[in-house]
Order: C-alpha cells, then structure tokens, then sequence
C-alpha cells in the first residue's frame, strides 16, 4: 500500500497516465455518487460537463472544477476522483471540458471556462445545488482559466453574469502572472503585446471573491512567482487571499492528493474544504 501512495502521483501525468488514472479513478466505479456524464452546457459536441453528486438526495454547494494540461490536453473524462472526493463530502461537483491549442489560442479556453460557469448559475438548481454557494476551483491551466473567471469580469459579462456569483475560489498551482517563455505559449498566447490579458495580477481591483492559492514547492513547471505575485496584488488591493506552500510537492503531486489514496494523508484536500466552509 506503502508503495502505491508513493506511485500514484508520478504515475499521473507521466508515461503510464491511464494506469495512474485507473488506479485513482477506480473507487468512483463502485460508490453510490449519483453521476450525470455528458451533459450539454452548449450545442456544439464539445460542449459537455460531467455532474457528481452526494448518494442521498438534498440541496448542497457546487464546486465547479476546471482541469490543467498546459491548456492543450486533458479532458473531464478523466477526473472522476475529483468529483468523487468533492461528492463525497457534501458538494456537487461539476467538471467542464474547453477547447484546447492548437485548434484555438487564447482567450478560447478561458471564453469556454465562462459559457460552462454561467450554465451552472443557471441550470445547477434542477440537480439539487445552490446557486448562492457555487464556489471555482482548478489546477494548473485550469486554475490560469479559473482566476481568470474571477479576476476578469469581462468573461462572465458575456453571459449576463459577475464574478461574484462565485464565493470563493482554489487554484491548486496556478499559473497566474508569467511571460510565455517557449514556442507553443508565445503562439498560444502572444503578440507579447497581448500577455497582460492573460495576466491574472492585471485585473485584480480587491472585489474578487477571496482566494486560495496552493503550491508545492518541489513543482518545477509553474513557479512560486505566480502565487506570490497574484497574492501581493490582491492584498494591495484590498483582497481577499491566503496563499499556502506544501514541502516535497511537485505539480502533479498537489493534484493526486486529491486522490482516494492521498486525501487523508495530506493536507490540500482539506485545506480547499475548510477555506469554502469559511466563506
């Protein structure tokens, strides 16, 4: 078992992705989480989310989550052990999938990221959630496209909505205020002209909803600048932020403490759930 705690995060991510996903996701094959696949947030084909909710029937918060893969990769498919860990614990969760490069540059996927937030305001009440309590929460790329949501109000404006129908919101080692530094980000991103939009420090005004920034320190993909950075700017503001630093924790290691295997041996899960029981 030891040994298998140990694995599963560099199983993740890495060259035996669906073995680690297999090993993560397996719990969710046999609980009782009431589990809506492929729901239509839109009309296009891509344009599909993933509902978990609690075994017994109630209202409860929603916690929409935005998954990472260098805004290229990844689907909601393979996250079942996030909505299962959120579900479990008295949250629908839902998992929305966006356009990735290179078949769109930003600001596509965060533009997606917005479409799918407003039809959950809209729509989550039928499946029991509260609207008042729909808290964001995201990993990597997916929590860059996550404060985005939150930081840029022009997003959800589009959708006749306000960052503030999120209470609260968790990036799990964001990329939140770098200079695309490598090929595909300068295209994905650029001109260099166009970076302070993808920029999350260069919309924070203070009237964003609190914020948790987590990072790992062993992570060598997103450095520590984008929480600090993004944390600095929201307490000059005004803010509400609380950044926190896990030792010997690379990037894909804050993810799989998500995980069945991981969540009651380290802190990340707990640490999100206690930050949105506050607010």
């Amino acid at each position: 078992m030891k040994a298998l705690v140990l694995s599963i995060g560099a199983l993740l991510f890495s060259g035996c992705t669906q073995l680690g996903l297999g090993v993560a996701n397996l719990p969710a094959k046999f609980s009782d989480t009431r589990i809506e696949q492929g729901v239509a947030f839109g009309p296009e084909s891509w344009q599909r989310l993933d509902i978990y909710r609690p075994a017994a029937e109630g209202e409860y918060p929603v916690v929409v989550f935005f998954y990472g893969g260098r805004w290229s990769e990844g689907s909601r498919t393979m996250y079942p052990f996030v909505g299962e860990a959120f579900a479990e614990r008295g949250y629908i969760t839902v998992i929305a999938d966006y356009r990735k490069y290179p078949e769109v540059r930003f600001p596509t996927f965060v533009e997606d990221g917005a479409q799918a937030l407003a039809w959950v305001h809209d729509h989550i009440d039928t499946y029991g959630g509260v609207t008042e309590r729909v808290y964001l929460a995201g990993h990597s790329a997916g929590a860059h496209i996550a404060s985005l949501l939150v930081a840029d109000e022009r997003y959800l404006a589009a959708h006749g909505k306000r960052p503030d129908i999120v209470r609260a919101f968790a990036g799990l080692a964001g990329p939140y205020d770098f200079v695309p530094n490598e090929d595909d980000l300068i295209d994905m991103f650029g001109p260099p002209e166009r970076y302070p939009q993808m920029q999350t420090t260069t919309f924070i005004d203070g009237n964003e909803p609190p914020m948790l920034l987590l990072w790992g320190e062993a992570d060598t993909l997103v450095y520590r600048r984008n929480i600090d950075l993004l944390a600095a700017k929201v307490n000059t503001e005004g803010g509400q932020v609380v950044a926190r630093t896990y030792d010997d924790m690379g990037h894909v290691g804050i993810l799989s403490s998500l995980t069945w295997l991981l969540r009651d041996r380290r802190p990340v899960f707990d640490d999100v759930l206690r930050f949105f029981e506050r607010h």
